[in-house]
């Protein structure tokens, strides 16, 4: 799987967990089909700006993204997002991205970040994104801004 497929996969791995070490991420990365060592989740790290925070309890530190404050960071997820996705087509109200093997999870939560207003939920399987948009006629104007994306 390539460099993006997997830093998709991290993104999404230390958003639903507490992750505070990197043999931790190793194992969930391999949990996921990822045949990663140390070395390499460590520039994987340092390449995409993770910090380490306190945990919500205070007592710990995890593993969590920066808040997004330079163009380069953003440029980042953005090409991780083109590298993920192989399709994106319409009908009616939804939109479905077909992406690489595994990444759908991490592109639907890149999704979310855009915060585009017509969009009423994202939804992920493992190779499939399912975008429902607010109104039909809304539709084209999603797909365009979804496709400019690839651009």
């Amino acid at each position: 799987m390539s460099r993006a497929n997997r830093q998709l996969k991290i993104l999404d791995i230390i958003s639903k967990h507490d992750i505070d070490t990197q043999e931790d991420l190793v194992d969930f990365l391999r949990q996921d089909g990822f045949e990663v060592t140390q070395a390499t989740v460590s520039r994987d790290i340092k390449n995409m700006g993770i910090i380490k925070i306190l945990t919500a309890d205070g007592r710990r530190y995890k593993y969590a993204v920066q808040p997004v404050k330079e163009r380069s960071t953003s440029d980042k997820f953005l090409d991780m997002f083109k590298d993920a996705i192989v399709s994106i087509h319409s009908s009616g109200n939804l939109i479905v991205l077909k992406t690489e093997e595994a990444s759908a999870g991490p592109a639907a939560q890149f999704l979310d970040t855009l915060n585009i207003p017509e969009i009423l939920g994202v939804v992920a399987g493992e190779n499939t994104i399912f975008v429902a948009v607010d109104d039909e006629d809304h539709t084209e104007k999603v797909h365009e801004r979804l496709m400019s994306l690839l651009n």
